[in-house]
């Protein structure tokens, strides 16, 4: 079975991800004992990803992936954006949700859409995968599943966040599912 480093110490992410890719032998960075902070420096998704999985492809010379994903809220420009696991200053999903929940108060215009972008080096070849997944920011908290801000979001033609989602739902129809999908079509020919 080939094998393929996830680029990633996320766990809930991780979990995600695994279940979208069963036919290959998926290795977290503990697994490659791997634990330096790889540092996220730039203003773009793309840019964050590749950084991420060349860091690790260099270390391994293994065959990675890695993503950059966050939420962008449209009253707020299109922030937080690649700034979605820091934006309150510190890496805190409960503070960084917390933030967007003050800044939406009293917005009527409460549109968000999730971005991910994944970067895959497979034999030393770059390519690039995206999702995006439509919605809005609510008021206040739903569900305990999930991470990030996805007790605050609910996709477009749902009635729950993706918190309150299964979370073999949530991979059909998430940023993340659609970018991973894009994937594992590509990775299903290339193995073959």
């Amino acid at each position: 079975m080939q094998e393929l480093v996830i680029a990633s110490n996320n766990k809930g992410k991780i979990t995600e991800i695994r279940r979208l890719i069963p036919d290959l032998s998926l290795l977290s960075l503990k697994d490659i004992n791997f634990s330096d902070e790889i540092p996220e420096p730039y203003h773009t998704f793309e840019e964050n990803a590749f950084t991420k999985a060349n860091t690790i492809h260099q270390f391994s010379r293994r065959n990675v992936f890695a993503d950059d994903s966050g939420i962008c809220i449209g009253h707020l420009n299109g922030a937080p954006g690649v700034d979605s696991a820091h934006y309150s200053g510190v890496r805190d999903d409960e503070k960084n949700l917390q933030k967007v929940l003050s800044e939406m108060k009293g917005i009527d215009d409460r549109r968000a859409w999730y971005k991910a972008i994944i970067c895959l080096i497979w034999k030393d070849e770059v390519h690039y995968f995206d999702g995006t997944c439509h919605g809005k920011i609510l008021s206040s908290k739903r569900g305990a599943g999930g991470f990030g801000y996805d007790p605050i979001f609910v996709p477009d033609g749902y009635e729950q966040t993706f918190a309150e989602l299964p979370l073999s739902e949530k991979n059909k129809i998430s940023h993340r599912g659609k970018a991973v999908s894009k994937m594992v079509a590509f990775l299903e020919n290339v193995i073959r």
